[in-house]
């Protein structure tokens, strides 16, 4: 089972760095203390799952982090029984220990698991905020703490990947993008330790390649990878080789359109 499942206390950590580009903090705060389920659409890499860590640290709620994929079932969220000791135990999976211990659980790309999952999680985004446990005959009251948080691309939806508007209706649902170019290089000059003149450069060509979103890219540059360029820049690696390996393959396997990259690259950097 590939599933990723985080739980921290603010004690155990510090709060992560994440600068807000609107009122999105004061929307989280507000949604968490009127017990309402957030969604968060935006596309891969523009800090949604940052957002999510610096919120539930500034809260200090323990976060429950889990990656959504193909194969992740209602049970892989809510337990199963399984066999430990030569006995049969049941064990809470990630949605239920959440709602047992309270805290925030996060299902990042919501729309890549099972359909069953969605299911699951009705009874926890109205006024009931129940998770019925149908194995053990349990049915959980989530607390006042409780708060479920999910995200999705809206750019991959098609008609096999998409949420239910019977499902989207049940959230609080907020719009992230790529920040401002101010406002990302300074995140990335933070993360990698680049200086901000160089980060800029960077930034000004992520923009120049996002523009080729839906034409020759499915998806534009994120954030993260601008972090990591710049990061292996910061370490002393050329920059042509810096770029190729994190804003040029992990986009496209097409060797015309890595070329056409490059060459963006070249005229930006020289």
């Amino acid at each position: 089972m590939t599933l990723s499942t985080v739980a921290a206390s603010h004690a155990d950590r510090e709060i992560p760095y994440y600068d807000s580009v609107g009122n999105e903090c004061a929307m989280f705060e507000h949604a968490y203390a009127q017990r309402l389920p957030l969604l968060l659409k935006g596309p891969t890499g523009c800090g949604k799952t940052r957002f999510v860590s610096h919120m539930a640290a500034r809260l200090g709620k323990p976060l429950f982090t889990v990656s959504c994929h193909d194969d992740l079932t209602a049970a892989d969220l809510t337990g199963r029984f399984l066999l430990q000791g030569g006995e049969t135990r049941w064990v809470d999976g990630p949605l239920t220990r959440a709602v047992r211990e309270g805290g925030i659980c996060y299902l990042d790309e919501v729309v890549e698991a099972r359909k069953d999952v969605t299911v699951v999680l009705h009874p926890l985004t109205d006024d009931r905020r129940l998770l019925p446990l149908e194995r053990t005959g349990e049915l959980l009251e989530a607390p006042d703490d409780f708060m479920l948080v999910v995200s999705y691309n809206p750019g991959y939806q098609h008609i096999l990947k998409s949420l239910k508007p019977s499902t989207r209706q049940r959230f609080v649902a907020m719009t992230f993008d790529f920040p401002p170019p101010k406002v990302e290089r300074d995140i990335v000059a933070r993360e990698s330790g680049l200086e901000p003149d160089r980060c800029a450069a960077l930034v000004n060509l992520a923009a120049s390649l996002r523009a080729m979103k839906g034409q020759d890219l499915e998806e534009g540059i994120s954030t993260r990878l601008l972090v990591y360029c710049a990061t292996l820049i910061q370490a002393g690696m050329p920059i042509r080789d810096a770029a190729r390996a994190t804003l040029v393959e992990p986009l496209t396997d097409d060797a015309d359109v890595q070329e056409g990259l490059m060459e963006a690259v070249q005229a930006t950097f020289g």
